[in-house]
């Protein structure tokens, strides 16, 4: 009887302990708490540019945490590149959090970015959303309202997101 005890304790607190690692996890699902909020605002200055979120204020931006080792960063950058070039009046803006400068100016050269990108060196801009995994990105209306969140690899020509952002831009 008495292991019966002991294995329904430990069957309870391995329950409890998933749990724990779902409410911990918890904004990182479809509805995170941050949609409908306000975006959080930040100024990044790294050795070519000065990004100011709040700048943006008007345009419909598609806000990208990524880092130059992430292969799942590299496997959504084309269609990024292309959601830009498909619709000039959303602003992409990738955020790299690489430390290392001399591997983010390499990446930029080697995959000929064309985006408006900055390196946030001191990882100053992703904490304010919680991101520390990557890719991760943030749809922001006109008002400065975050409206979807995407965790992952995207595909941002995608037509359920081209049209989304077609309606949030117009």
């Amino acid at each position: 009887m008495r292991s019966k005890t002991k294995s329904g304790g430990g069957r309870l607190l391995a329950a409890c302990l998933l749990a724990s690692l779902f409410a911990v996890g918890c904004d990182r699902g479809d509805h995170p708490e941050q949609i409908g909020k306000v975006a959080h605002q930040f100024v990044v200055k790294d050795s070519d540019r000065t990004v100011d979120l709040s700048k943006l204020r008007g345009k419909v931006v598609v806000l990208n945490f990524w880092a130059s080792w992430c292969a799942p960063c590299l496997e959504e950058l084309p269609s990024l590149e292309a959601l830009q070039r498909t619709l000039p009046q959303v602003t992409v803006l990738a955020v790299s959090t690489d430390e290392d400068t001399t591997a983010y100016k390499n990446f930029l050269l080697q995959h000929h970015v064309n985006l408006l990108t900055v390196q946030d060196a001191a990882q100053t801009s992703n904490p304010l959303y919680g991101t520390y995994r990557y890719p991760e990105t943030y749809i922001i209306d006109k008002n400065g309202m975050i409206r979807r969140k995407y965790i992952g690899p995207q595909d941002f020509m995608s037509k359920e997101i081209v049209d989304s952002l077609k309606r949030l831009s117009q």
